[in-house]
């Protein structure tokens, strides 16, 4: 057999990409032939994995006793660590085997970072493929130039090979973690009476706390009243506010500093000084991932997963949006040569008239040393018809036009307005206005249509006035209140993980937690968030995130740990740093993971006994209550996931009720008011069973006591 060649992708779409920059293509069942002379000799093939293509054995697989949760079996630290294949992906990894075996290159394309290096190293190494010779695919744009590009430009695997080691650490790492910690504390705090499983993660548990946190400062938070002193100054051509400087916890002492400056409630007076300057903005930066989120959550109360969501749509399926994944807000020159070129097509798929005031690249936005792996989330080449425009969904057309006007902003005039400053001085006591007039809108124009909000301490426009003006100021006190801390938006979340080192101590955890944004990466953060939810750590309202009682319990049972700690992060990531550099090996990173976990497992229980982590799961318990039991009477019926039942359950109580009827969803108060009245309101929605439609009706529900059992039906009795 001539020359063999397999490359290898991490997903389908990616597959498909890289396709689309050949000729001579024929799809297959789990791979794609390729037949183009112009880049490969003999035969070729596509294939790929969906992600981890292979995952780390249960730890059931080393040692039967871990298959149950036991806190005399723990720790659990398996000598060796061993992959399988799960058995939904049993079938691809046969395929990728199979192309990988009978190949004599083999093109490692998954993503260009750690995480996609062990992605390829762990399906390499599983098929038993590692001897076969290997090249590096590595570019992070899926342009067809820019794909051909890449593979006439290969490098060698194994110049990145010591980043597959690193990721492998950390993997090796939050497995040990998680597998450890989970049942330590589940156990632990099923000792204290809840009967509830917890999730305990490296990036989950400390994200936990911080919204925690927050969510006491929030509780805690005292409201005190402040003073301050306001003039209102009336001028020739009108009025306007001018304040005195600083707060004032009495307002006596307001009256103090009056009287002992002989100041009236009325005073007649002068414009002291007056100055205007000329001042300018600039765009905002190019979007990563995380401002994105930001932005479209603050916008439209997206939830981060749903942006990434849209944006990988964009960038796999329409391939109109570069690369979403990416942590840096630039581009290199070769991207921004393409967006200048484009930049009239992009004008009017914006319907915006704007200047192109910057034609030459400028490093606020332009520089290829911040672009290691992948750049700014911009426009592909490709532009979108307006038949491919309309195929869009809502949010997938109001992430490219975000993305759009933020990119077309780069070249467009600067924003400018006029600033003026007025002091005004009363008898040696000086207040203080300011304003602004908008000369020039500039690259806000591609903004219009959002609510312009006014940055804090900044004033209305004032009315025009010259120095020295004559003035009439009338005092006033203003009675204010201290504000507790805003309560954290999905948004906000976001940025309070990339800035997480901020709360460290340690100047050099501070140093590595800055390097790689705080907690957890671009792409993981979202899925972050969405694991909170899912464990029912925190709920998300009306885009605020509240922290639930069981996501308080395990608050207070990790408090005073590293695992409550953005710093476990900074000191894995300055270990994971020396392997990557080969300085230090992944047995010394597991040694001292294996230390934190026999260290955890002393400690977890005598903090949670000293803790008051009682009175919290007391409160947790009374909160989940709906109603008593009608059946055992001594029991408290309770939402058991997929429906909703009797907590005596252990006790022989099989009370149920269903969490729909009809086709339509039975809430909580809904349950409430039939176990306590026996029936509801009138209800709308329900379903007909051929389907025809929806229709209103009162639920009620029968409680028959000598088979223990409550059966839901309809009240169509006329009132």
């Amino acid at each position: 057999m001539g020359k063999v060649r397999t490359i290898l992708a991490e997903k389908p779409s990616q597959a498909l990409a890289y396709a689309s920059a050949f000729k001579g293509t024929s799809k297959k069942d789990g791979f794609i032939e390729v037949n183009d002379s112009n880049f490969f000799d003999g035969k070729t093939f596509i294939t790929w994995g969906f992600g981890h293509l292979v995952s780390l054995c249960p730890p059931g697989f080393y040692d039967s006793k871990w298959e149950r949760w036991n806190l005399e079996n723990l720790p659990i630290l398996p000598e060796n660590f061993v992959y399988e294949i799960p058995s939904d992906k049993k079938q691809q990894f046969k395929k990728v085997k199979d192309l990988l075996l009978m190949s004599n290159e083999v093109i490692i394309a998954t993503d260009c970072d750690r995480e996609g290096e062990l992605i390829a190293s762990c399906i390499i190494q599983k098929a038993g493929a590692s001897h076969i010779p290997a090249k590096r695919l590595w570019i992070n744009s899926l342009e067809v130039e820019d794909v051909q590009k890449g593979f006439k430009n290969l490098h060698d695997a194994k110049e990145h090979t010591s980043k597959a080691l690193e990721a492998q650490a950390r993997q090796f790492g939050d497995w040990l973690v998680g597998m450890n910690a989970s049942p330590l504390y589940s156990l632990n705090l099923r000792k204290k009476g809840i009967s509830e499983a917890f999730s305990v993660g490296r990036i989950q548990s400390p994200t936990l706390y911080m919204i925690y946190e927050r969510e006491m400062e929030i509780r805690n938070f005292v409201s005190k009243p402040f003073f301050e002193l306001y003039a209102n100054m009336n001028v020739a051509n009108g009025s306007f506010i001018a304040k005195y400087s600083g707060r004032f916890d009495k307002k006596e002492e307001i009256q103090q500093i009056l009287q002992k400056h002989g100041v009236g409630a009325q005073e007649n007076t002068s414009i002291s000084k007056l100055t205007k300057e000329l001042k300018e903005t600039k765009s905002p930066r190019l979007h990563s991932l995380s401002t994105l989120q930001t932005k479209a959550n603050k916008k439209w109360k997206y939830s981060p997963a749903d942006v990434l969501k849209t944006m990988q749509s964009l960038y796999e399926k329409h391939k109109i949006l570069s690369y979403p994944r990416t942590d840096t807000n630039y581009i290199t020159e070769s991207e921004f040569k393409y967006l200048k070129a484009n930049f009239e097509e992009y004008k009017k798929l914006a319907n915006v008239d704007i200047n192109l005031a910057f034609p030459d690249p400028q490093k606020r936005y332009v520089d290829g040393s911040k672009c290691q792996e992948h750049y700014a989330i911009i426009p592909t080449k490709k532009i979108p018809s307006s038949d491919v425009i309309a195929q869009l969904n809502e949010k997938e057309k109001n992430i490219y036009f975000e993305v759009l006007s933020n990119t077309l902003a780069m070249f467009a005039p600067t924003y400018k307005y006029e600033e003026t400053l007025v002091e005004v001085d009363i008898k040696d006591l000086l207040f203080k206005a300011s304003g602004k007039v908008e000369k020039e809108k500039g690259w806000k124009a591609l903004f219009s249509n959002e609510q312009n909000e006014e940055k804090k301490g900044e004033s209305s426009k004032l009315p025009a006035m010259e120095e020295g003006e004559d003035a009439v100021a009338n005092l006033q006190v203003k009675e204010g209140k201290t504000q507790p801390p805003k309560p954290l938006t999905e948004g906000m979340l976001l940025n309070l993980m990339k800035t997480a080192g901020k709360s460290v101590e340690d100047e050099e955890l501070q140093a590595i937690l800055k390097d790689v944004s705080g907690l957890g990466t671009e792409s993981t953060r979202a899925n972050c968030i969405e694991t909170l939810k899912a464990q029912s750590y925190i709920v998300v309202k009306k885009n605020i995130v509240q922290i639930t009682k069981k996501g308080e319990i395990l608050c207070q049972a990790i408090e005073g740990t590293l695992l409550s700690k953005p710093e476990m992060t900074a000191q894995w990531e300055k270990y994971l740093r020396c392997i990557g550099e080969g300085t230090k090996t992944q047995s010394g990173f597991l040694k001292n993971i294996e230390r934190f976990i026999n260290l955890i497992i002393e400690e977890a229980p005598k903090h949670i006994e000293s803790s008051n982590i009682t009175q919290t799961i007391t409160a947790a318990k009374e909160e989940e209550y709906i109603s008593s039991c009608p059946i055992c009477n001594t029991g408290k019926f309770i939402d058991k996931g997929k429906f909703y039942g009797c907590n005596n359950y252990t006790s022989g109580c099989k009370a149920s009720l269903p969490k729909q009827f009809a086709g339509k969803n039975i809430s909580t108060n809904m349950i409430k008011l039939l176990l306590e009245k026996g029936k509801t309101n009138k209800l709308k929605g329900f379903k007909k069973k051929d389907n025809s439609g929806t229709f209103d009706a009162t639920l009620k529900v029968d409680v028959n006591k000598e088979s223990k059992n409550l059966k839901i039906g309809f009240d169509f009795a006329k009132k």
